[in-house]
Order: structure tokens, then sequence, then C-alpha cells
């Protein structure tokens, strides 16, 4: 496995969909970008950003279910790509069990930010789908802390693209 950090969370000009970038923080630094949808970039921009709300999101509720049955997330694996779809594991431990969740890798980074647990990308996974991206050091989310400037600009971008969008935009 090859450990990485949340680099960013950007929309993608050309289809104007929400992009999640991994990074490798040592070695090649290669990038793997995976597509997400609004509502969870959404919500990985608002737990960057340490905003609250009135009432928990379902990712916090999330954090705070398995908080509260003793379990404690270990780390967040995005494994494979299968048919265009990336898929996640939730790595929990519970009872001195670690057990194995299978999750979309947008829900698990966001999961992920909101317990601190440590983010990784299969080896194979990054050697195929892995690319050089520069990502600039001031749009860097990685460290879990709120990028330097306006931390409104952000959900600011997702709420411009919310609005632009229709739900037939998300049918097959």
């Amino acid at each position: 496995m090859v450990e990485v950090r949340l680099r960013a969370v950007r929309v993608d000009l050309q289809s104007n969909t929400p992009v999640l970038l991994l990074q490798e923080p040592e070695g090649l630094g290669r990038t793997l970008p995976i597509f997400i949808g609004a509502p969870e970039a959404t919500a990985i921009a608002f737990a960057l950003q340490g905003m609250a709300t009135p009432r928990p999101m379902t990712h916090d509720l999330i954090a705070d279910l398995l908080e509260a049955l003793g379990s404690e997330v270990l780390r967040v694996v995005v494994t494979e790509l299968r048919d265009s779809t990336y898929y996640a594991e939730i790595v929990l431990r519970q009872g001195g069990v670690e057990i194995a969740v299978s999750s979309r890798p947008s829900d698990a980074v966001a999961v992920a930010v909101r317990t601190g647990a440590p983010l990784f990308v299969a080896d194979e996974l990054m050697d195929v789908e892995g690319i050089m991206l520069a990502v600039d050091e001031e749009d860097s989310e990685g460290s879990g802390e709120a990028p330097d400037g306006n931390p409104e600009e952000i959900v600011g971008e997702f709420r411009s693209f919310l609005d632009t969008i229709n739900p037939e935009d998300f049918s097959s």
C-alpha cells in the first residue's frame, strides 16, 4: 500500500465535476484523481474547514456511531478500479479485531477526514492509475487543516456547482 494525503478537492473545469486528489507525500509524488459526487465533495470540504452544521451530516453520524460502538478507524484504502468505478475499504478495529468495510472512496475519505485516519492506495492501482500532477502548496488540503485564504471559497465553489446541475445529470 502507498500512503497518500488528501491534496485537494476541486471542480474539474471540463466536466464541471468534483475531483478528489490523493497524492503520495514521498517517492514519485504520484496523484490519484477520483471523480466524486457533489454532496460528498461538500461533506469533505466542510470537514476540512471545520465547519459546524446545526445537525450531524451523514459522515459525522457515521463517525459518531463508530465511536459510540467502540470502533476505531485504522485506515482507509482505495483498493481497485473496476469497470470505471473505484472501490475502497474502511478498516476498523472492533474489540481487537480488524474489520474491512467496503465503501465508495468519497465516503471513506469523508469519514477519514473526520476521524484522522490515514489514507492509502493499493500499490498496483497507484502504479496503473497514478499520474504526475503539480498541486500548489496553497491548494493543499492534505494536512486536514484549512488551506490559507478564505475558508468559504471552497464551499462557495461547490455551491456554485450545485446551482448548475440537475438530477438528470446523475442518471445513467
